[in-house]
Formats: structure tokens, sequence, C-alpha cells
């Protein structure tokens, strides 16, 4: 009973106060907008420090984007952070996306470069744009003085040579005037980690944030996961075995996996959490409730 007792005890972790926020994606239909806001609703109520709203590909969602983070701000007390990516967009395009956000209210971005089109192996990137994060996010702080939020990749950018150039690329960011670092997802925290401590050995200071994704769906993880790069550990791949119809077993098994990653990274001293929450609130309020960030208002 003791060693249950002290077992329960660690997974416990509102020792220590902790910071999150949540990234949501814009609604491509109305039944989706349904989803959205109820997640937003849910999730409002532990109080995260920002939500983020992400910006498709060359700007494919640029007008639900900007739907989306305008009623954020005119329904809800929550701090949006706007995506924006520089693929296939000119620089006036940016400033003029980036001042009609700082008009609205905005105050914190989301710099990224963007991936380019599967669709097409040869994309020539815009002739006058940005051509990478970095000179994005120097672009961003002549225009105005947002708080500059940029990726890192835990297990390296799928398109990097190697470890040290995505360091020295991530370091140019920072340079730049990039403030925060949100991690890709990872579920190896040895993986996260190492990428700090190659951060911090690169002279890399700002906070260094981990994503968190919690697995509702095992097939979309595999496919994010071979998209950005991150690694999906042989005891993960096999512990979902035989559960893509199994939802409710899965939802159990997804929240405990989610949990013991954020335990291993809190009990190493991290206070900061990034969720990407799918516009889905379940597994997130459970994992941030087990953290300390609870919804009070019941």
């Amino acid at each position: 009973m003791k060693i249950y007792q002290n077992k329960l005890e660690g997974v416990i972790l509102n020792k220590r106060a902790i910071n999150v926020s949540f990234e949501f994606f814009p609604p491509k239909t109305d039944e989706m907008e349904v989803k959205l806001w109820d997640a937003i609703s849910r999730l409002q109520n532990l109080k995260p420090s920002f939500v983020s709203v992400t910006y498709g590909a060359g700007g494919s969602t640029r007008e639900r984007t900007h739907q989306t983070i305008k009623r954020i701000i005119d329904e809800t007390d929550l701090k949006p952070a706007s995506h924006l990516t520089c693929i296939a967009a000119s620089k006036e395009e940016i400033h003029e996306i980036l001042r009609n956000y700082w008009e609205m209210g905005v105050r914190h971005i989301v710099a990224l470069r963007g991936d380019m089109p599967a669709s097409s192996p040869n994309y020539q990137l815009h002739p006058d744009g940005y051509q990478y994060a970095n000179e994005l996010v120097a672009g961003i702080k002549k225009i105005a003085d947002f708080e500059i939020s940029v990726a890192g990749y835990p297990e390296k950018h799928p398109e990097a040579s190697d470890f040290q150039t995505d360091i020295d690329n991530l370091k140019r960011k920072v340079d730049a005037g990039a403030t925060r670092i949100i991690t890709q997802f990872f579920f190896d925290a040895d993986a996260y980690f190492l990428f700090v401590e190659r951060c911090r050995k690169a002279g890399i200071n700002v906070p260094i944030v981990p994503g968190i994704l919690p697995v509702s769906n095992v097939k979309q993880t595999k496919h994010f996961a071979k998209m950005c790069g991150a690694k999906i550990p042989k005891w993960m791949d096999e512990i979902f075995t035989n559960l893509d119809e199994k939802q409710d077993t899965r939802q159990l098994i997804a929240g405990v996996v989610a949990i013991e990653l954020c335990r291993i990274l809190h009990d190493a001293g991290v206070n900061d959490f990034h969720f990407y929450t799918l516009n889905r609130s379940e597994l997130t309020t459970a994992i941030c409730h087990i953290l300390g960030a609870r919804d009070e208002t019941n």
C-alpha cells in the first residue's frame, strides 16, 4: 500500500506551479467549428498562458485563422498567438497581415517558415518573400514589438543535414528576436533533455517549451510524426496495437502515456507545457488536472 501511495504522489505534480498553453487549428466546416469552440470553452477555464492558432502551408487557412483569432479576442479573455508562415507570400503581404493583427489586438506570433508543398518537389520560394524563419522573425520585429515564438525539433528537423546545422538555424531565429521555443511533439523525454542541452551549449538561452501531443488517433499520429521527424518508440507502437476500434481503451492509455511523459519532464524542472489539442479537450483537460492546472469554476 505504501509503494502504491508513493507512486501516486509522484504522479500528482501540483507541488510546483505550472504554466500551460494550447494549440488549436481553424475549422473547415460548421460541425468542426462547434467542436473547436466547445474545446476552447472548456480549456479556457484552465487559464492558459496563451492559445495558438495554426496557419496552413502557404497561408491556405489565412482567413479562417484570422476569423478564429478575432473571435477568441472578442468572446474570451484568452491571449491568442497566431501562427504565421512565409512560404508563398511576399514581404508586403506578411507586413499587411502583421499590421492587421496588431490593430486587432494580437501581440504574440508563432513564426514559421512553413512546409514546402508536397505536390511541388521543385517549389521555388517567393522572389520577394522571406526565405527562412529567422528572416521572418527579424521582419516581424520591424513591424511591431510582437512576442515571437519559434519551432524547435528535439529529434532534428527532417530537412536538416545534421543536428548541429539544425541548432545553428534555431539560434539564428533566436538571435533575430524570438523569445520562446516551442518544440515539435516527442515521446522520448531523453530526446527533449538532449535537445535542451545542445541548445544551451550553442548559447540559446530562451525558454524551451515542450510540445505535448496526447495520442487520440494512432494512425494520424504516425502521419504527423513522419512529416516532422518525430520518432514513435517501439514500446509505444506496441502498446497501441489492436486498439484502432477500441476508442475508450485507447483514450485511457493515451492519457497514461502523456501523463508519464509530463511527470518525467516536471521532475526534471520543466514547468511550462504546450499541448497540441487537435481541437479536443478531454485528454488535455485530464492531463492538465493531474499536472495541477485545474478548472476551478465548478
